[in-house]
């Protein structure tokens, strides 16, 4: 499976905002450290702000920040409301699938299970299961742009 940039984007600006509970953040500091477009980000900011998962401060010492603990934050919630669909492939959509086997496949009850097993271990996790590092991930952050160009993802 492959998650858009959207719940990407929603998970990092959740992890910043984690590690730096001490402090209301804004949205350039987010965009300059993950490297992403400020446009872009405000429009997910809003939306998580409007799911409850952060709180957003108007005015001049205005800013961000959780609205609700780590712990409480969990991430297959999180996909589910951040994903447009889990459409794998053309047969998950009754109004764009072009396949011709689609009425008689086996392979989508495969792609099913799939999906359904990726969202469980989403379920499994939360947003403080992501942030235990919160001391490495804070120095990490503020490291050079070029410095941070390693491989982030690791199999576990």
């Amino acid at each position: 499976m492959r998650l858009t940039s959207y719940s990407d984007y929603s998970v990092r600006v959740l992890i910043y905002l984690s590690i730096h509970h001490e402090r209301l953040n804004n949205i350039k500091d987010i965009a300059h450290v993950y490297g992403i477009s400020k446009n872009h980000l405000m429009k997910i900011i809003y939306n998580l702000g409007k799911l409850g998962y952060i709180e957003t401060i108007r005015g001049r010492n205005g800013g961000i920040r959780l609205a609700k603990a780590p712990k409480e934050i969990n991430l297959g919630e999180l996909i589910r409301q951040t994903e447009e669909d889990f459409h794998i492939v053309e047969c998950f959509s009754k109004d764009h699938s072009h396949c011709a086997i689609s009425p008689v496949c086996n392979l989508k009850g495969v792609f099913f299970q799939a999906k359904q097993a990726f969202l469980h271990v989403l379920d499994a996790y939360t947003l403080e299961d992501v942030v235990e590092n919160r001391i490495v991930l804070k120095e990490f952050l503020q490291k050079p742009a070029e410095e941070k160009l390693v491989p982030l993802i690791s199999e576990t």
